[in-house]
């Protein structure tokens, strides 16, 4: 059976859809499973051993169909479930199945802070969209192979953080599920011993402003490195903070301990850490009993209301104390 998954973003969406990935290649037997990502992500898969093959999405949807289509797939499966996606599948005219996105239940939660969504993970309601071909949750968790040449060297790190370092993964999609620059700083100095700060070329104002303030317990990485070369410096870490984030899933596709801050979203959306195997690894910290909050399912640019209390009322302290140090 040939099968072609899609999933065209983003980087945490991306590194979520690899249990399906496993389960379809080693429970299916014979099963030859393809990825259509963007061309942005497709080294999140292009060494996943499961994976035969990376169809990149660039500009073009039009030429996209068009190699696929070329390929003679048997089945589809819809991870990304939206617009572009629905016109791949009525071009290719095959047997598809998507994932249920709650996007009723999301709304409720946002704007009446009504909570209908069922107690589930995504990969689990991704894992519906496989279910018909028989394919079930093996509970091993995520994955993410980055392999020793696209990896960041251990002897590039100052010779105080090759025994071991707290990653800090800075970034976020949205304004509001970080924490202020000023907060990371303070967070910065409550976390003990060697700290990495990783994140991409965006995130280097608020990565030399930790490392300034300090000094030479901080190795700034952001910006510095590629996607996996940022993704092997979590896999080293010793422990992992991040906010509701793409670094957040790839530690957890590590089996790094995490602790993940949250901010305007919620871990009941259904998108938290998950580490089935590896449970007592994560711990989430949020602001809890806040009216406004979640304020949107993805997130926005500033806070609605001006004071931002789901990331100004963070715990520090508690945040300091569960990393692994």
């Amino acid at each position: 059976m040939k099968i072609l998954v899609l999933r065209f973003s983003s980087i945490g969406d991306i590194v979520l859809t690899t249990p399906v990935i496993r389960a379809m290649h080693e429970q299916l037997p014979g099963a030859e499973v393809h990825v259509a990502t963007k061309g942005a992500f497709a080294d999140l898969l292009r060494y996943n051993p499961h994976v035969h093959r990376v169809h990149e999405l660039g500009d073009d949807l039009g030429a996209l169909v068009a190699s696929l289509r070329a390929e003679r797939f048997d089945h589809v499966v819809d991870l990304h479930h939206n617009l572009r996606t629905a016109r791949v599948k009525r071009a290719l005219g095959l047997p598809a199945h998507s994932f249920p996105k709650r996007n009723v239940e999301k709304w409720l939660l946002v704007n009446f802070g009504v909570n209908k969504l069922p107690l589930e993970h995504i990969v689990d309601r991704y894992l519906t969209a496989a279910a018909p071909l028989g394919v079930r949750n093996d509970n091993k968790g995520l994955e993410l192979f980055v392999p020793s040449e696209r990896a960041v060297p251990l002897s590039v790190l100052p010779g105080t953080h090759r025994e071991g370092y707290t990653a800090m993964a800075v970034g976020a999609a949205h304004g509001t599920k970080r924490l202020p620059g000023r907060r990371l700083v303070e967070l910065a100095h409550l976390v003990r011993g060697p700290l990495v700060i990783v994140g991409g070329a965006e995130d280097r104002p608020v990565g030399r402003r930790i490392a300034d303030a300090i000094g030479a317990r901080a190795y700034d990485a952001t910006g510095r490195y590629d996607l996996l070369g940022s993704a092997s410096l979590l896999a080293g870490a010793r422990s992992v903070i991040a906010h509701d984030s793409g670094a957040m899933h790839m530690a957890c596709a590590f089996n790094r301990p995490v602790v993940s801050i949250w901010g305007s979203t919620v871990p009941a959306f259904g998108m938290g850490p998950y580490q089935p195997e590896h449970a007592a690894n994560v711990h989430i910290s949020e602001v809890e009993g806040l009216s406004c909050r979640p304020c949107s399912k993805i997130g926005h640019d500033r806070c609605p209301k001006g004071h931002f209390h789901c990331m100004e009322l963070q715990d520090l302290k508690r945040i300091a104390a569960l990393v692994t140090p």
